[in-house]
């Protein structure tokens, strides 16, 4: 059975850092980071390849998030600086059960099968 688990969210002010955390269970690999702010559409924040050193990051996040993983164990990391109103959303997620799957490259959810409940991030200004 898959399930994807995410942690780390929660309520910081602006400048702060928080790091999520995401573990795949049930022969999937977390491979990205989404978000989704009220009354916006999903976007897609940063992607890992599990096979290189590959990522992907979206404009708004690049050189303030950093992306990583824990091969052992099957977990990926967000760490996220310099955090600000605009990163104000419910972060998630995703799998995949390819493990050299190439979708890390254009980081697009509808792409992804399995996704985690998601946890909340709160910038206060």
């Amino acid at each position: 059975q898959v399930q994807v688990a995410e942690s780390g969210g929660g309520l910081v002010q602006a400048g702060g850092s928080l790091r999520l955390s995401c573990t795949a269970f049930g022969s999937t690999f977390p491979v990205g980071w989404f978000r989704q702010a009220p009354g916006k559409e999903r976007e897609g924040v940063s992607c890992i390849s599990w096979t290189d050193d590959g990522t992907y990051y979206a404009d708004s996040v690049r050189g303030r998030f950093t992306i990583s993983r824990n091969n052992a164990k099957n977990t990926l990391y967000l760490e996220m600086n310099s955090l600000n109103a605009d990163d104000t959303a419910m972060y998630y997620c995703a799998a995949d059960p390819v493990r050299n799957n190439v979708k890390w490259h254009t980081c697009q959810g509808i792409d992804f099968g399995y996704w985690g409940q998601g946890t909340q991030v709160t910038v206060s200004s």
